[in-house]
């Protein structure tokens, strides 16, 4: 089903089975990925290849790993489709999003439950009466570990576009009455922010009966909010065990 290459590794992650564990953390920029990779213990860089940079370590025992989707729907698609391929079967996206309420602290952070599919990367995938939601155990562990971390969040919905400037500088484009209309539209229905990730990471997981979730950071300190991730991790890793026992 998917493409390998002359190595026989996955075509863009450049990654074979073992090479991740089940639980695998999403940040777009390549350049997270070592600072988030130092939450975990004995990390080690198992692949680099063009958006694409991967860590894995362990966390209580359990390997988990660290991807980076790059930036927008079909990168991140891509990370997803072959990170499952190779066997991971839970994802929690961390990045950044503008905040489209007014009520937010600087330090704040939002775990989406799901996400306006405003792009066109799933539209490849199912039609647009389809959801884009996050699978409720990640979210839960997301909302539990943000109170357990002291980190103050809102829970919702998020938008994700395809142009960045469609939003930073509408009124730059030939759309800017539609695109006012729509973030005026976002914002009045109680959206919280917009990105560019969570509706492809949300659709492909649900098409492929996989478990995902997201956390965005306001302006506030990333490590936190990674640290919000982790713990989240360990919470299903904690479940997940559980629920193994209670089957043998």
């Amino acid at each position: 089903m998917y493409a390998l290459n002359d190595n026989g590794q996955q075509y863009h992650v450049e990654l074979s089975k073992g090479d991740v564990g089940r639980y695998v953390i999403l940040p777009g920029d390549p350049g997270r990925v070592e600072m988030i990779a130092e939450f975990l213990d004995s990390p080690r860089k198992v692949a680099h290849h063009r958006e694409y940079v991967t860590y894995t370590g362990m966390l209580d025992g359990v390997p988990v790993s660290v991807t980076s989707t790059g930036i927008g729907g079909p990168s991140t698609a891509i990370a997803v489709e072959e990170l499952i391929a190779v066997g991971a079967d839970t994802f929690i996206r961390i990045g950044t999003a503008g905040m489209l309420q007014d009520y937010f602290d600087l330090n704040d952070c939002i775990i989406a439950t799901g996400s306006v599919r405003d792009e066109g990367t799933t539209r490849q995938y199912i039609p647009l009466a389809y959801p884009a939601v996050a699978h409720y155990e990640v979210v839960n562990a997301l909302v539990r570990s943000a109170k357990l971390c002291g980190k103050r969040a809102h829970v919702g919905i998020v938008q994700s576009k395809d142009a960045f400037y469609g939003e930073a500088e509408p009124e730059s484009m030939p759309t800017a009455p539609v695109l006012d209309y729509q973030y005026a539209a976002w914002t009045k229905g109680g959206v919280l922010a917009s990105e560019m990730e969570s509706a492809a990471l949300f659709v492909v997981s649900s098409i492929r009966r996989v478990r995902a979730g997201c956390i965005l950071n306001n302006r506030g300190d990333m490590n936190e909010t990674i640290q919000v991730a982790v713990t989240a991790v360990r919470e299903l890793i904690r479940q997940d065990q559980q629920t193994a026992q209670q089957k043998e």
